[in-house]
């Protein structure tokens, strides 16, 4: 069953941190407070039918790259330079559809000033996790994936309704300020109202 601590196996946080050279407890901290944060904000642009589509769209082409193969996610940290920059351009692109047009330096920013780390660590994970959630994502929404067999489901919550119900399962049935909490202690409900404007105030 899709969840968090599924999606947690499925990045491979001593790989990434010996790539960026960085404390791998300080990496892995990061990405436990990180992927939440990721997963509020798809939950909340999978309300829009729109923004749920290009979300779908996107998860689709990430699992399709084999993103989360056996070494997939390192393989692309160490792509040849031009393959890199042109993932990392998309990863940015990412970033920036995700969080209404602020680019990994401002959502580090204003994450870092929730309590979620260091702003520099969470600029390089940014653009290196939303990828690999994104890949989680597009993997159990494919034929065999979790939702299979929920059609009915998908087709009564309309538009979206599946990538919302996947998104709300994997953080234990809603995703919020409140849930947020839970998972992240006192930092969640700052970090809740962080995102909140960096979606350009959508809830």
């Amino acid at each position: 069953m899709p969840g968090l601590d599924d999606l947690y196996t499925q990045i491979p946080t001593s790989d990434i941190a010996r790539k960026l050279g960085a404390d791998e407890t300080e990496v892995d901290a990061a990405v436990h407070t990180l992927v939440p944060v990721l997963l509020t904000g798809l939950h909340r642009h999978s309300q829009d039918p729109e923004h749920a589509g290009r979300i779908e769209s996107a998860a689709s082409s990430h699992a399709a790259r084999g993103l989360l193969d056996a070494g997939g996610a390192l393989d692309q940290v160490d792509r040849r330079r031009e393959e890199e920059a042109e993932e990392a351009e998309e990863a940015e692109e990412a970033v920036a559809t995700l969080f209404a047009g602020n680019d990994s330096d401002r959502v580090a920013s204003a994450l870092a000033s929730g309590g979620a780390g260091r702003r520099e660590l969470l600029q390089r994970l940014l653009p290196l996790v939303l990828p690999i959630v994104l890949a989680y994502l597009g993997n159990q929404l494919r034929p065999g994936g979790a939702l299979q067999g929920s059609a009915v489901q998908h087709e009564e919550t309309g538009a979206g309704g599946g990538l919302a119900q996947l998104l709300g399962g994997i953080l234990g049935g809603g995703i919020d300020e409140t849930s947020l909490g839970n998972l992240l202690g006192g930092r969640g409900r700052a970090l809740g109202d962080i995102i909140g404007g960096l979606l350009g105030g959508k809830k």
